[in-house]
C-alpha cells in the first residue's frame, strides 16, 4: 500500500481522592519525522507548563511541573491529550543518522531486557548457526523475521497476564505476555546473540484489534557500520508498515514510558487511557483519500473515509 494518514489521539486522565499539590512530569507523546513517517501537525496539552527538547535517541520529550498553591481550588482530576496527524509509509528499513547513538548502545543489557544465555541457546537453535557466527557477521532480514515470528509463537498474545514491571526473562519462561512483553523478549533476544535492538513505542491501526491501537514493537540492527536498522512487529511477525506510527525508542519500556512522574498530595489515584487512531486511506497524487465512512479531508478536497481503531485501559500508577 502506499502513505497513509492516520489521525490519533491519546488521552491520559487521573483522578484524585485528595487535592493535588505538585506534580512533575515527563511525556514521550509526541512523534517526530522520519523514514516511516511525517509529522503533518501535533499538539499536547496538559495542566502543566511543558517544555520540549530532543532527547539523546531522537525522541521528541516534553517536561513539565504543575504546582498548586494553597489558595486555589483544589485539583482532584488532570489529564494530557496528545492529538495530531501523521503521514505513514511503508518503510521498515533505514540507515540512522550520525548524529544519533551508535548501534552498540542498544547492545546495553537493562533489568527489564536483560540477556540470558537460556535466550541465546534458544535463538541458536532456531537459527542453525553457532552463537560465534550470530554475533559477527551481518544479520540479514530474513533470520530478523524468522526470530520475530518465533517469539510471537513462544511469548503468545494474552492480556492481564503480566504489567509493565514483568520484565523479558520472566514473559520468556512464561510464555505469555502482551505487544510491550514481546517487544521486550525480541531486544532481550537479540541483545543475547549479539543483534543491538531497541523497544518502540507508537501506535497501530486496524479496526479489528482495537486493543493494538497503543502498540509496542522492536527496531533490530542488521549491519552497524552503515547503522542500517529494520524494524519489526513481533505482534503480527511483519515489518511494521503504513499501519505503524512510531512514537518513541529506548532500551526498554521503562526509558521511554508515555507518561511518569512524581507527584505530592492527590490521595490515591486512578487512572485511564483512551487512544483512538483514524485513517483516512492511501493517499493518491493528488493528495484525497478512499474508504468508508465520511470525514472532511485535511487539504479540504473532498469528504473522505474513516475508519477507526479505539482503545481504553487502566493504567498503573505513574506519578
Amino acid at each position: 500500500m502506499g502513505p497513509m494518514k492516520l489521525s490519533i489521539c491519546h488521552t491520559t486522565r487521573y483522578r484524585y481522592s485528595a487535592p493535588l499539590r505538585h506534580s512533575v512530569q515527563s511525556l514521550h507523546l509526541w512523534p517526530v519525522s522520519g523514514p516511516s513517517q511525517h509529522v503533518d501537525f501535533w499538539s499536547l496539552k496538559s495542566l502543566a507548563v511543558l517544555h520540549g527538547r530532543i532527547d539523546a535517541l531522537g525522541n521528541h520529550v516534553h517536561h513539565g511541573s504543575i504546582a498548586i498553591s494553597h489558595s486555589a481550588p483544589p485539583v482532584l482530576a488532570t489529564e494530557v491529550v496528545a492529538s495530531g496527524q501523521l503521514t505513514t509509509l511503508n518503510v521498515a528499513d533505514w540507515c540512522d543518522p550520525p548524529h544519533l547513538p551508535d548501534p552498540s548502545l542498544f547492545l546495553r543489557s537493562t533489568h527489564i531486557t536483560e540477556p540470558h544465555p537460556r535466550m541465546s541457546a534458544w535463538a541458536s537453535a532456531l537459527l542453525g548457526l553457532p552463537l560465534s557466527q550470530l554475533a559477527s557477521g551481518p544479520t540479514g532480514v530474513d533470520q530478523v523475521l524468522t526470530l520475530a515470528t518465533a517469539v510471537g509463537l513462544k511469548v503468545g498474545y494474552r492480556k492481564g497476564q503480566t504489567g509493565v514491571d514483568t520484565v523479558a526473562l520472566e514473559a520468556f519462561d512464561w510464555g505469555l505476555g502482551v505487544c510491550q512483553d514481546q517487544a521486550h523478549v525480541m531486544v532481550a533476544v537479540c541483545r543475547s546473540i549479539g543483534w543491538p535492538a531497541r523497544y518502540v513505542s507508537g501506535y497501530f491501526f486496524d479496526p479489528n484489534e482495537p486493543d493494538l491501537a497503543s502498540h509496542a514493537w522492536a527496531d533490530v540492527c542488521v549491519d552497524a557500520t552503515t547503522r542500517r536498522w529494520v524494524s519489526v512487529d513481533i505482534t503480527h511477525a511483519c515489518l511494521t508498515d503504513e499501519r505503524h506510527a512510531r512514537l518513541a525508542v529506548g532500551t526498554d519500556y521503562s526509558t521511554c514510558p508515555p507518561v511518569k512522574g512524581l507527584r505530592r498530595g492527590g490521595g490515591q489515584e486512578t487512572n485511564f487511557c483512551h487512544v483512538r487512531v483514524c485513517a483516512f486511506g492511501a493517499v493518491t497524487g493528488g493528495g484525497g483519500c478512499t474508504g468508508v465512512g465520511v470525514r472532511k479531508a485535511v487539504d479540504g478536497h473532498q469528504q473522505t473515509p474513516e475508519k477507526c481503531t479505539r482503545m481504553t485501559r487502566l493504567e498503573p500508577p505513574v506519578h
